[in-house]
């Protein structure tokens, strides 16, 4: 195939989203050899190559039209967005999908002993972080006067270093912040990982492509709790089993060979299935129940 239809899709080289994003278009269906130090996989059964780069550089290569999308997160896209605003450049990337992995905040987080009521605690202050344009666009907006201190990475040990009174970092667990006796106080960006794309205009091949990864990510979503439940339940008491599946939107209704009072109840409950749901059913009758993964769902 044409090296000019096939997909280019940026994913971060090293770091939090790499397996996650490796692990999604797996998902999708794609097969590919991924060497030790390999910079561009190239797909086996789809027309799809992998660029594996610096997270910071996605939305880069997405606006300069050299990768069709991108796997990133919004606390990256947003700070690009900003960046380029800020320099008079039209931001060409829009976000696709987001995705349910790589969730984590950008926070505010200050010393233990540093006392914070408001961001206009933080008045005079220097500040460290690897996202100036989003903390400064949140300075702003609470009319703060503060030093922007930007740092490539260790930006929780700026404080340790005298180079910073307080940090705006991002945050998942919070165990790094403890570590380095650092207490969250305000969350000024929920984050999580997004697939963007460049709105210049693409081949018909290479948009069918993208048509079918979104909805093929789309099923992969629906699915990442869902559980497919198969059941028998007395008529008479259908529609409270019918109440008790979580997450439920029309089971299939199946009448039972030999059993006229009874059915067969499949349903895809797109909410966890406990033990105690298990049970409430069978206290409401349900019998043979019996409950599956679900790997794979289309609409």
């Amino acid at each position: 195939m044409d090296k000019h239809t096939r997909l280019k899709v940026a994913i971060q080289k090293s770091g939090r989203l790499t397996e996650h994003s490796l692990e999604l278009l797996t998902r999708c269906g794609l097969k590919f050899n991924r060497g030790k130090d390999q910079l561009i996989c190239h797909g086996e059964n789809m027309p799809l190559d992998i660029l594996l780069v610096r997270d910071d550089d996605i939305p880069d290569l997405v606006q300069q039209d050299v990768a069709d999308l991108g796997i990133v997160g919004i606390n990256v896209i947003e700070e690009k967005r900003l960046a380029f605003e800020a320099r008079g450049i039209q931001p060409l990337f829009e976000v696709l999908m987001r995705l349910d992995q790589g969730r984590c905040r950008l926070s505010i987080a200050v010393p233990d002993d540093f006392r914070y009521d408001n961001p206009q605690s933080l008045q005079g202050k220097r500040i460290a972080t690897t996202y100036p344009n989003i903390l400064g666009r949140f300075l702003k907006q609470h009319n703060v006067q503060a030093e922007i201190v930007t740092l490539s990475g260790a930006v929780e040990i700026a404080p340790r270093l005298g180079r910073a009174d307080v940090i705006c970092d991002l945050v998942s667990s919070g165990a790094t912040l403890t570590a380095n006796h650092l207490k969250e106080v305000a969350v000024i960006l929920e984050s999580q990982a997004a697939i963007i794309r460049t709105p210049v205009a693409v081949s018909p091949e290479k948009q069918d492509w993208i048509h079918r990864l979104m909805l093929r990510m789309d099923g992969i979503q629906q699915v990442k709790e869902s559980k497919y439940i198969l059941l028998h339940a007395p008529r008479a008491r259908l529609e409270e089993i019918k109440r008790l599946l979580p997450g439920s939107e029309s089971p299939t209704i199946i009448p039972l060979e030999g059993h006229p009072d009874k059915v067969v109840v499949h349903a895809v409950c797109r909410e966890n299935v406990f033990w105690e749901t298990l049970e409430g059913l069978k206290a409401a009758g349900a019998s043979s129940m019996l409950v599956l993964p679900v790997e794979k769902m289309l609409n």
